[in-house]
């Protein structure tokens, strides 16, 4: 399994709960599609803790997607970036909500 972490920042304006239910939908379209296997639930960064210790970085929310394998994070790439696809209504929705959005994937050691 492949993961992605999506941190981001919400542009003024944006609501999380309007946020929320679009990235829900662009996943649930990504499924049907067969293009991510899912994602776990949205979180805000808990900054109160000395467990945390970015301090450079401080996006304020967090997603991760879950993908089966590097073809289908490859294929979830190709149609996310291809401005004709069906997608289309949902993937920039969420695009233009967020700021300072920074990406990380990781492979589950066998």
């Amino acid at each position: 399994m492949i993961h992605m972490l999506s941190r981001f920042n919400l542009k003024p304006g944006v609501t999380v709960e309007t946020f929320r239910d679009d990235y829900m939908k662009l996943v649930a379209d990504m499924k049907a599609l067969g293009l991510v296997e899912g994602t776990g639930q949205m979180g805000r960064r808990e900054l109160a803790t000395p467990m945390d210790t970015d301090r450079e970085d401080a996006p304020e929310f967090y997603a991760v997607m879950m993908f089966r394998d590097r073809d289908q994070l490859d294929r979830s790439y190709a149609y996310l970036t291809d401005r004709d696809a069906n997608i289309a209504t949902t993937h920039p929705a969420v695009n233009r909500a967020v700021v300072d959005a920074v990406f990380t994937c990781w492979r589950d050691l066998d």
